[in-house]
């Protein structure tokens, strides 16, 4: 995925020049309409696609501390249109992928998420992107939508969450382990952005799932 390879999950909206405000004020009046995939009394999460880039975007360019751990630099311009774009490895199967908005009451984004469903194992569920707002950080809420999500995906046939997490970003790193997470291998050496990352692979079996039968299934995630 863009701003993370495929392996990757991280923590850490100004429009575009020429966008109108009329055009803005259209893009969240869609949000703000859609059906909620799971919500709480102040959020909602909701799907979205490439109409959505101009939004996105600018939640990214707000939110950049992801991008400067994870890719040593700020998100480029056509962030949010690669990252909406983009999908796996043909060699690595799926069944749905899913790009998710979080708004708050008044319909603004304050997080997002992607994830994939039987990632090349049925039952097996990769959370490739996940960025709560950097004023949330240090309130709980990131908790509390991560909460939610997981039961959304285990609803949905999760057996088995994986994410891979860049060393060094310690802030995700402690988020991911406080979550349950156990990291099966790490993987060195890999680009992103201007920089290179050892990412540590995670994974959460959830209930009806082991950690040593998902490994039996995917094999790229065994310990060297």
């Amino acid at each position: 995925m863009t701003g993370v390879p495929i392996d990757g999950a991280g923590f850490v909206i100004i429009l575009p020049a020429g966008v109108s405000n009329e055009r803005r004020s259209s893009a969240m009046s869609n949000r703000i309409e859609r059906s909620a995939l799971f919500e709480s009394s102040q959020w909602k999460a909701v799907a979205f696609d490439e109409s959505d880039a101009p939004v996105l975007q600018q939640f990214f360019e707000h939110n950049p501390e992801y991008f400067l751990l994870c890719n040593g630099r700020p998100p480029v311009e056509d962030e949010a249109l690669q990252e909406l774009r983009s999908t796996p490895p043909a060699e690595m199967t799926y069944t749905t992928q899913w790009f998710l908005a979080i708004l708050d009451e008044a319909g603004e984004i304050i997080a997002i998420a992607a994830v994939l469903s039987d990632f090349i194992a049925e039952h097996a569920w990769l959370i490739s992107l996940f960025i709560v707002a950097s004023s949330l950080h240090g309130t709980g809420q990131a908790k509390q939508m991560y909460d939610r999500l997981e039961e959304w995906m285990q609803t949905n046939g999760a057996a088995w969450l994986r994410l891979g997490v860049v060393r060094g970003n310690v802030k995700a790193e402690r988020f991911w382990e406080n979550m349950g997470y156990m990291q099966v291998r790490e993987r060195h050496d890999v680009p992103s952005g201007i920089q290179v990352n050892t990412l540590r692979v995670m994974v959460k079996p959830l209930a009806g799932g082991s950690l040593t039968k998902y490994l039996t299934k995917v094999e790229r995630d065994r310990p060297d």
